[in-house]
This record gives C-alpha cells, structure tokens and sequence, in this order.
C-alpha cells in the first residue's frame, strides 16, 4: 500500500514539478546568456516589445506553477495556488534580474520584473479560469 501511495507521489512530482523545474532551467540559462538573441527566432525580437517576451515568458512560467501548487501540493496550499503562483514567478523574475546584472552585455531593470509580474498574474489567473473545478 504504502509503495502504492510512494509511486503517486512521485508521478504528481513528475508531472507537476519537473515542468516548472525544466522552464525555470530554461529562462535561467536563455538570462545566463550575453545574447540570448542568438537563440530566439528572429521575428520576436523585430515585431515584438522586449515587455510583451517578458511578460508570455512568465506568464507560462507561473501557469506551471499554478498546476504544480492547485494538483500537486495538497489541499491547504491548493486554495492559495494562484496566489503562490504569482508570488513564485515574481520572486524568479526577481533573482533573474539579479542575475543578468552579472552576466556581461546585459541589463537588469525594474521595469523588466514589472513585466514579469504582470505576466505572471494575468498567467495564473487566465490558468485559474480556464482549469476551474
């Protein structure tokens, strides 16, 4: 029984977890980067705000947070996932702008966060309705 309940655990870890982990690696990685142009196709960076990249980047990052915290975290934190969600992805924002102050050839800035936020509310609130059970 209790192999049973281990191997749910586990799979909810998978399934909910390791997303967030992943794209958290990702945006991590595409800020360690000196010109992470290089690697993004090139119509975002000609026809697209530099705000609006920031702010879908974290919206999706904290839809994965959304999921992970509503189905994966038990019930007492599942009533604050968006709330949780939110706070996550702002906070990543956060350490990420901290970060790129270290990285060479780019900038941190307040209003970058900004974006993040907004993104990442309009993300798990967007998440929040459209998953509504």
């Amino acid at each position: 029984m209790r192999d049973t309940v281990r191997q749910g655990v586990m799979g909810q870890v998978f399934w909910y977890w390791v997303p967030v982990a992943l794209y958290a690696g990702a945006i991590f990685y595409l800020s360690a980067q000196s010109h992470p142009e290089d690697q993004l196709p090139s119509f975002l960076l000609k026809e697209v705000s530099d705000k609006v990249l920031h702010a879908v980047e974290y919206g999706i990052l904290s839809l994965l947070c959304y999921r992970a915290f509503r189905w994966a975290a038990g019930r007492a934190v599942a009533r604050q996932a968006v709330v949780l969600a939110i706070v996550t992805a702002s906070v990543f924002g956060i350490t990420d702008e901290v970060h790129q102050l270290f990285v060479p050839f780019r900038e941190s800035s307040w209003q970058d966060w900004l974006a993040d936020t907004v993104g990442a509310t309009i993300g798990a609130i967007s998440w929040r309705f459209i998953r509504s059970e």
